[in-house]
C-alpha cells in the first residue's frame, strides 16, 4: 500500500499515526503546525470512560445511554457502542503512555461532567489535551526514527488528487451490515473483551451519494513559508479539525482550524452531515479577539451559574434543574443563560461563582485554570464571580462518515472534530478527546483493510482534476468569475481568503446561527452570502468558504424542529419526522440538502430519506 497521508497532526491524527505504524505502515502527518500548537492541546477537562473507579455502578451501557440522550437521538447508535466499549481500554492506554491523571488511592480519579448521570470523566488537573497530546507526540517520535511516520508541519492542504474511473470492482455485497473488529458476523459486540488493535473484518457499504465516478488517490499540499506544493499519492485521512475559522471572533477553537480544509472538499462534492448543530460552551471570556475556554471542569468541582434578579443572586439552573443543576448538557445551560438574561427583571451578564470550591480543589485538580484567569487579568476565581458568556466551541457537524470512518469518496477518510460521528445534536463534555482518538483507530484500521484496493492507483496514473477544469461547466451560481482562478492551474487558484469577506461572512452565519434561531435571519443571511459572490477579487477559497457557509444555513433552514444544540423559535418543539441527520452535498453545481433517517435496529442498519430542497 501506498503511504498514507494523514492532514492535521491533533489527537485523531495522531492515533491514527501510531495504529498505522505499530501495524508497519508508513504514514504522513501533514498540519499547518507542529502537533504542541494544535487545538487538541486546548482540551481542559478530560476524557470520558466507564471505569467505575468512584465507586458509583456506572458501566459501558450508561455511557452509551448518557451519549445518545445528549445527542438527541441522532447519533448512530452502533458507532456510540463502539466508542463508549473502547473507552476504558483507550483511557489505560494513555495512562500506559504516561499521562499522569489525577488518582485516588492508586486508582485513575474521575470527576462529574455535564449531562452524565456518573462521574466518568479522567484528568489530568485541568490541562488533560496537553498531557495527552505530549504522551502521544513522545510516542509517534519512536516510529519517526523507525521511518514509519513522516512529518509535513507548516504545510497546509490544498486539494486532493482524485482519479476519474468507476471502481465498481472493488466494491462488495451491498446492502451488508458492518461488524465491529474480530467480531462473529451479525452478533452484538461485547466490550471490553475484543482484542485490542484488531483489523476490521467487514464487507464494504456503499455509501448513498457516493462519488461513484471517482478515487481518491492522494493530495496536494502546500509548504506555508516557501510556497512549495507538493503531491503524494495514497489514501487520505481527514483529520483537521473543527471550521473555527468561520466564526473568527465568537470561537474557543483555534483559528489555525480555518474550515478552508472542509470547504476545498464540500466544494470537490465530498458530503457533509449534521452541520447546523454548533454547540455553544456556556462559559467562555472574551480575549485578543477570540474566546478563552472555562472548561466545565469548573462546574464538576462545584461551580455554580447566578445571575442578579431584582439585585439578588439567582441560581438558576439548580432552581430549573434540581438533578443535574449547572452540569445539565450544554446546550441546555447555554439556552437557559439567553432565556434568563432576557427577561425583564434580570441584569443580562451571567456568573460562573467557584468561591465554594475549596482550596485543597483549586490546587491539585483547577490550578490551570485559575493560573490562565490571572494570567489574562481576569478576577480571581477564589475570591470574586466571573462573568461569562456562551462562545461557539465545537462543530458536531463536519464529514460525514459511516461506522468504518469512510467517506462517500472511495479512500478518503475522516476523523476527529472534521467528521460528522458519534455525537448527534450536542456532545457531552469528555467525549471530544475520545471520540478523536477511537476515530483515528477505527479510521487507521479502516485504510489499513482496504490497503490492497487502494494501492492499484499507482502515482503514475494520477489524474489531477484542476479546480478551474470543474468550474467551466458550472450552470450555478458558484461558476467561477472569467479570472485567473478559473483559467490558470498554476495562478491564483489556492489563494487565502480574504479578510474582508471572512469578517462580512462571519457575521452574516453568527447573527443567524446563534443560540436561538429562525428563518427570517437565515434567510437574510443566504440573501447576503449571495452578494458576497457578487464581490470583485475573490479568491477560489472565498468561493468554497461561502459555498460552505451557504450548506451550514440551508441544513439549519430544512430541519423545522428544535434538537440539542439547534434551537428555532419558529419551530420550538421537536419533530420525530426529523429525527436523523441533515445531509448537505454539492451537485451540479448546486447544493442539495438531504436527511438520512435511521432505523435503528441491533446490527444498526439505517435508511436515507431524501427531501428534494436545493
Amino acid at each position: 500500500m501506498e503511504t498514507v497521508n494523514i492532514v492535521g497532526a491533533g489527537l485523531a491524527g495522531l492515533s491514527a499515526a501510531l495504529t498505522l505504524a505499530k501495524q508497519h505502515q508508513p504514514c504522513r502527518l501533514i498540519s499547518a503546525q507542529a502537533s504542541e500548537r494544535a487545538q487538541s492541546v486546548l482540551a481542559e477537562g478530560g476524557i470520558n470512560g466507564a471505569l467505575n473507579n468512584m465507586g458509583e455502578g456506572d458501566s459501558i451501557l450508561l455511557h452509551e445511554e448518557d451519549t445518545c440522550l445528549a445527542g438527541c437521538q441522532i447519533a448512530d447508535k452502533e458507532a456510540v457502542r463502539g466508542l463508549t466499549g473502547h473507552a476504558p481500554a483507550i483511557i489505560q492506554m494513555l495512562a500506559d503512555l504516561g499521562v499522569p491523571f489525577n488518582r485516588q488511592d492508586g486508582k485513575i480519579l474521575q470527576r462529574s461532567f455535564g449531562g452524565q448521570r456518573k462521574k466518568r470523566t479522567a484528568f489530568a488537573k485541568s490541562s488533560t489535551g496537553k498531557m495527552i497530546m505530549h504522551a502521544l507526540i513522545d510516542e509517534v517520535r519512536k516510529y519517526e526514527v523507525l521511518g514509519l511516520v513522516e512529518r509535513y508541519p507548516h504545510h497546509l492542504f490544498e486539494d486532493l488528487l482524485i482519479r476519474e474511473g468507476n471502481p465498481e470492482h472493488l466494491h462488495q455485497e451491498q446492502g451488508s451490515i458492518p461488524e465491529y473488529p474480530g467480531q462473529e458476523q451479525g452478533s452484538i459486540p461485547e466490550y471490553p473483551g475484543q482484542e485490542q488493535g484488531s483489523i476490521p473484518e467487514y464487507p464494504r457499504q456503499e455509501q448513498e451519494g457516493e462519488l461513484k465516478e471517482k478515487v481518491c488517490c492522494g493530495l496536494l499540499i502546500r509548504d506555508v513559508y516557501t510556497g512549495e506544493e507538493m503531491r503524494f499519492a495514497g489514501p487520505v485521512l481527514m483529520a483537521c479539525g473543527g471550521m473555527n475559522g468561520l466564526f473568527p471572533s465568537r470561537t474557543t477553537g483555534t483559528l489555525i482550524n480555518s474550515g478552508n480544509a472542509a470547504a476545498r472538499l464540500f466544494a470537490r462534492g465530498v458530503r457533509f452531515s449534521n452541520l447546523e448543530m454548533i454547540q455553544y460552551h456556556p462559559t467562555t471570556l472574551a480575549i485578543a479577539g477570540k474566546r478563552l475556554l472555562i472548561s466545565e471542569a469548573a462546574r464538576g468541582e462545584g461551580g455554580r451559574l447566578f445571575v442578579r434578579r431584582s439585585g439578588e443572586p439567582w441560581y438558576f439552573m439548580e432552581e430549573k434543574y434540581p438533578e443535574f443543576g449547572n452540569l445539565m448538557p450544554r446546550d441546555v445551560v447555554a439556552r437557559e443563560m439567553y432565556f434568563v438574561t432576557h427577561e425583564a427583571d434580570c441584569d443580562p451578564q451571567v456568573y460562573l461563582d467557584m468561591r465554594g470550591i475549596s482550596k485543597e480543589i483549586f490546587q491539585k485538580r483547577l490550578s490551570d485554570l485559575r493560573a490562565e484567569l490571572l494570567h489574562y487579568g481576569k478576577p480571581d476565581p477564589e475570591r470574586e464571580p466571573i462573568p461569562v458568556e456562551q462562545g461557539i466551541h465545537y462543530f458536531m457537524g463536519g464529514i460525514d462518515v459511516d461506522v468504518f470512518h469512510q467517506t462517500n469518496l472511495r479512500f478518503l477518510y475522516a476523523a476527529g472534530e472534521c467528521c460528522s460521528q458519534y455525537h448527534g445534536a450536542n456532545r457531552l463534555g469528555g467525549n471530544s478527546m475520545l471520540g478523536a482518538l477511537y476515530g483515528g483507530q477505527v479510521a487507521a484500521k479502516t485504510i489499513l483493510k482496504e490497503g490492497e484496493s487502494s494501492s492499484q492507483y499507482a502515482p503514475e496514473a494520477v489524474v489531477f482534476l484542476h479546480a478551474h477544469e470543474e468550474s467551466a461547466s458550472r450552470p450555478t451560481e458558484y461558476a467561477a468569475k472569467d479570472d485567473t482562478s478559473s483559467t490558470d492551474p498554476e495562478g491564483s487558484r489556492y489563494e487565502e481568503e480574504t479578510p474582508q469577506i471572512t469578517a462580512k461572512m462571519a457575521s452574516l452565519l453568527y447573527e443567524s446561527l446563534g443560540i436561538i434561531r429562525e428563518e427570517k435571519s437565515m434567510l437574510r443571511a443566504l440573501e447576503g452570502l449571495s452578494l458576497l459572490l457578487q464581490e470583485e477579487g475573490l479568491t477560489e477559497t472565498d468561493r468554497n468558504r461561502i459555498m460552505l457557509g451557504e450548506a451550514i444555513l440551508r441544513s439549519a433552514l430544512f430541519r423545522k424542529e428544535s434538537r440539542g444544540a439547534h434551537f428555532r423559535s419558529d419551530f420550538p418543539e421537536r419533530d420525530e419526522s426529523f429525527c436523523g441527520l441533515v445531509t448537505a452535498i454539492k451537485k451540479d453545481g448546486k447544493i442539495e440538502i438531504n436527511i438520512k433517517k435511521k432505523r435503528e435496529d441491533l446490527k444498526g442498519r439505517t435508511k436515507e430519506t431524501k427531501r428534494n430542497e436545493t
